[in-house]
Parts: structure tokens; C-alpha cells; sequence
């Protein structure tokens, strides 16, 4: 049992489990915001060419409501196609889509941005300090020293 909770731990405490509940959260906030304008803002203005008050007012009745004799009774419902509602339904969508599209893609490129950034101070910082030989070729010119050194005191 103890392994099981250290093992929920660490699968909660991971990077990406935190970020994701974090863009949950934030997309949970963002879906508000993107509702208000679709219900605050671009539905009237649809509504003033359309000539009703909302959407989700537009059907296709198929059959009238049938009314019982005293008019407020209703006998038999009415039967009717609300498309006004999957309208405004296929309106929200494509606006949080659209909205979603342009955050990701202002994110990529300015994560874009910042690692192209990142790789030229690096390679600045390379292009900066003073190439030292390798080992190989430090041995090499020990070697030939030393020679040269015995030679002269040959001489």
C-alpha cells in the first residue's frame, strides 16, 4: 500500500501532470471568456440580421403544440428541429478554435524565438573561449619537444 501511494506521488508531482491540471484550469477560464463573446457580443449582432432576439430561437416546427381547452394545458408537445441551438453550438466552436489556433501559435513562435536566442549566445559564448588543443594533439607535440630537447643535447 505504501508503494502505491509513493508511486501516485511521484505520477501527481511529475512536470506534465501539473501542467496539464494548470491548462485545464486556464481552458476552463478561457471557455467563459470565449462564451461571453459568443453569447455577449457576437450573437446579437447575428441576431440584428436574422431579426430575432437569439439563435437558439430559430426552428423548423414539424408539428404545433396541441393546447387543451383551457389554453394553458399543454395535450401534445411540439415537435420541432431547433437548429438555431446546433448554429450557435457550431458558432462557439469555431470561435474557441480559432482563439485556441492563435494562442498556440503566438506561443510556438515566441518559444521559437527564444530558443533561436538561447542557441546564439551559446554559440557566441563557444566563438568567445579559446579553442584548446586536443589531448591527443598536446601529447603528440609533447613528444616532439622532448625529441627536439634530446637532439640539441646530442649536439
Amino acid at each position: 500500500m505504501k508503494k502505491f501511494f509513493s508511486d501516485f506521488k511521484a505520477f501527481i508531482m511529475k512536470g506534465n501532470i501539473i501542467d496539464m491540471a494548470v491548462g485545464v484550469v486556464i481552458g476552463g477560464a478561457f471557455g467563459k471568456i470565449v462564451t461571453s463573446l459568443v453569447n455577449d457580443i457576437i450573437t446579437p449582432l447575428i441576431s440584428i440580421l436574422t431579426g430575432k432576439v437569439s439563435l437558439t430561437e430559430l426552428k423548423w416546427v414539424i408539428n404545433e403544440a396541441v393546447m387543451a381547452e383551457d389554453g394553458v394545458t399543454v395535450v401534445t408537445p411540439e415537435l420541432a428541429l431547433t437548429y438555431g441551438n446546433f448554429i450557435q453550438n457550431i458558432i462557439d466552436f469555431l470561435i474557441i478554435a480559432i482563439s485556441i489556433f492563435i494562442v498556440l501559435r503566438v506561443m510556438t513562435k515566441a518559444h521559437a524565438k527564444l530558443e533561436a536566442m538561447k542557441k546564439k549566445e551559446e554559440e557566441e559564448k563557444k566563438a568567445e573561449e579559446p579553442v584548446a588543443p586536443a589531448e591527443t594533439e598536446l601529447s603528440v607535440l609533447c613528444e616532439i619537444r622532448e625529441m627536439l630537447k634530446s637532439q640539441n643535447e646530442n649536439k
